[in-house]
C-alpha cells in the first residue's frame, strides 16, 4: 500500500471540505470505478482549489482508502441499529439482509475491476473488515434466530458463520465475480439464499 495518508493536522475549517471530498469520490469511486476519476476531476465537481484538495489527501489512493473506511463506518452504524431492536427475528433478520444488499448495491462493477487490478492491497483490507462485520452481526443474529426457532438447532450457529464466511471469501473476490458476472450485491444475495435455504426451518421460511 503506498504510504500516503490522510491529513490528521487539518485545521478545523477544512474538515467540511475533506468531507465533501470523499462524499464525492465515494460517489463516483463506486459507481464508476477510480482508475479515471481524477483529483482534478473531483476538485473541478466540488469547485475546489488543488491546494484544498491536497491539503486534505496528498494522493488518490490516501482518499480511496478513506472512502472505504467512510462505508465501512456505514456500514457497521446501519447492522448496529438493526441489531440493537431485537423484539422480532424474523424482522431483524430480513432487515439484516436489506441492509447488506443496500450497502452491496451501492458498489458497481468498475469498481470491483478497478480494486482488482489496481489496489489488491486495500482489497485485502477491505476482506478482514468485511469477516469482522459479519461475525459480529450475522453470528449474533443467526445465534437468536436459532433460539427463537427460526433456525435448525442441529446446525450450530458458528457452523453457519464459517459456511457464510467461506462462501463469501470464495465468491465475492474480483477473480470470481468477473468471472462468474456477479456485482457483490448479486453474489451476497446468492451466497445467503443458499444457506438460508439449509438451514431455516418450516417456521423460518414461513416467516421470511
Amino acid at each position: 500500500m503506498k504510504s500516503d495518508k490522510p491529513n490528521t493536522r487539518l485545521r478545523s475549517q477544512d474538515r467540511p471540505a475533506t468531507e465533501r471530498l470523499i462524499s464525492a469520490a465515494r460517489r463516483h469511486f463506486f459507481l464508476h470505478g477510480f482508475r479515471n476519476v481524477t483529483m482534478d476531476d473531483l476538485a473541478h465537481e466540488l469547485g475546489m482549489s488543488k491546494k484544498t484538495l491536497y491539503g486534505c489527501f496528498p494522493g488518490k489512493s490516501a482518499l480511496l482508502e478513506a472512502v472505504l473506511i467512510d462505508k465501512f463506518r456505514d456500514v457497521e452504524a446501519d447492522l448496529q441499529r438493526v441489531a440493537s431492536d431485537r423484539s422480532n427475528m424474523s424482522d431483524m433478520l430480513h432487515e439484516l439482509l436489506v441492509c447488506i444488499q443496500r450497502h452491496t448495491g451501492e458498489i458497481q462493477p468498475p469498481f470491483v475491476r478497478d480494486i482488482r487490478r489496481e489496489a489488491p492491497e486495500l482489497f485485502a483490507m477491505i476482506e478482514v473488515r468485511r469477516s469482522r462485520l459479519i461475525r459480529r452481526y450475522f453470528g449474533r443474529c443467526f445465534e437468536e434466530a436459532r433460539k427463537a426457532g427460526l433456525i435448525r438447532k442441529d446446525i450450530p450457529s458458528v457452523l453457519i458463520i464459517e459456511l457464510l464466511l467461506a462462501g463469501v471469501q470464495a465468491i465475492l473476490n474480483p477473480a470470481k465475480m468477473t468471472e462468474l458476472g456477479y456485482t457483490p450485491k448479486t453474489g451476497f444475495s446468492a451466497i445467503i439464499a443458499v444457506i438460508l435455504q439449509g438451514v431455516l426451518t418450516g417456521t423460518g421460511r414461513s416467516r421470511l
